[in-house]
């Protein structure tokens, strides 16, 4: 447990939450901002910064949580659209460096996710494969 990480807190029952779903190794719970209703985070128990720093056992447990939140959400809060999103990092967009998962009914003129000023081009093939040979090795070295 971090101290100073409020979503180590609300796992340790010291800081309130309104809880969605917990199991062993997740908790979910909604976000504070609720631009939309519905909008939950999922969190491993666990203080980690981001993904690439889970275990693989934690990691299959995120997904479940991750699955079935998002269908229970879908469910509550019947919306044109859902998003799902995990930001790593100040560049990324993280504001609280601990894992989570966003759930986030969306509606279609919400602009929530707006995030180029327009649509990039799209490259040619040969350079898309040229940045996946780039990814390949780091896949074949176990990430």
């Amino acid at each position: 447990m971090d101290d100073d990480c409020v979503f180590c807190r609300i796992i340790a029952g010291q800081a309130p939450a309104s809880v969605v779903r917990e199991d062993a190794l997740t908790l979910a719970f909604m976000d504070m901002r609720q631009f939309h209703p519905g909008h939950v985070l999922v969190v491993p128990k666990v203080h980690v910064a981001d993904v690439r720093d889970l275990d693989d056992e934690t990691g299959a447990a995120m997904m479940s949580a991750l699955i079935d939140v998002t269908r229970a959400t879908s469910a509550a809060f019947p919306s044109p659209g859902m998003s799902v999103w995990h930001s790593i990092g100040e560049a990324g967009g993280q504001e609280v460096f601990h894992l989570h998962f966003h759930v986030h009914p969306r509606e279609e003129s919400d602009r929530v996710m707006e995030i180029y000023p327009s649509q990039p081009e799209t490259p040619g093939r040969d350079l898309l494969e040229q940045l996946a040979a780039a990814i390949r090795p780091h896949l074949e070295q176990g990430g």
